[in-house]
């Protein structure tokens, strides 16, 4: 229904905030009484009475109640609650036109697509700068890596990169590398999501047991010994 009727809105508010709050509020109450139709029961609470009140002077006594009240309360009751409706809401369908040509939908989109491209283009430039060993080229673009690091696809784009250099043979780093390498990985993995631990998380086993630099003649260290503490 957003798609259908509410884009011509939608873009009258982009440059007001309160019109675009306002808008979500609207939204997140349509939402919640979808999820929540039922208003919830109050219960009464009836107060106990307080320490030593029984000793008080001038005590009440307590009403005596008559039957046939009680009986004739209870039984409207009843009655109405035969009568009720019943409480589960029959559904209304109703058909939603497809509204405006998603291409419209994708031009307002096309910035933060081309910001998604160009981030990745950054991911591989810094990544193939490193394997070729120029350092100061990566340590520039190195921050805005790891920035990138908060999206998805920057973060499938690093696992992708780094899986084409292990089939090439080029696991063996020197020092200046493996930290490199080690610092993306490490953030990759702290931004990941639980959406993210059969994707990201998964791709990434493999090559953390394939990058490696070695310590010393006979001593080897693999990329796992420093970002296994992750969840």
């Amino acid at each position: 229904q957003l798609v259908a009727y509410e884009v011509k809105r939608m873009r009258a508010e982009e440059g007001n905030k309160q019109k675009v709050l306002r808008h979500i509020k609207e939204l997140a109450e349509k939402l919640y009484k979808n999820e929540n139709p039922y208003p919830a029961v109050t219960m009464h609470k009836v107060q106990k009475p307080t320490e030593g009140c029984h000793l008080r002077l001038h005590q009440k006594p307590f009403p005596h109640l008559d039957e046939g009240t009680v009986q004739w309360i209870i039984d409207q009751a009843t009655a109405k609650l035969q009568t009720a409706p019943p409480t589960v809401k029959a559904e209304k369908k109703c058909m939603v036109p497809s509204g405006p040509p998603i291409a419209a939908i994708m031009e307002r989109n096309g910035n933060a697509l081309a910001n998604s491209a160009r981030r990745l283009e950054v991911v591989r430039n810094c990544i193939s700068y490193v394997f070729e060993n120029k350092m100061l080229e990566a340590k520039k673009l190195f921050p805005a890596v790891l920035r990138a690091m908060k999206g998805r696809a920057a973060r499938h784009c690093l696992t992708q990169e780094l899986n084409l250099h292990v089939q090439q043979n080029r696991a063996v780093l020197d020092h200046q590398q493996f930290d490199f390498i080690i610092r993306m990985m490490n953030c990759c993995l702290q931004d990941c999501t639980a959406m993210d631990e059969h994707g990201i998380a998964a791709a990434l086993l493999p090559l953390v047991t394939a990058f490696c630099r070695k310590l010393s003649p006979g001593i080897t260290q693999f990329a796992y010994s420093c970002v296994q503490e992750h969840v």
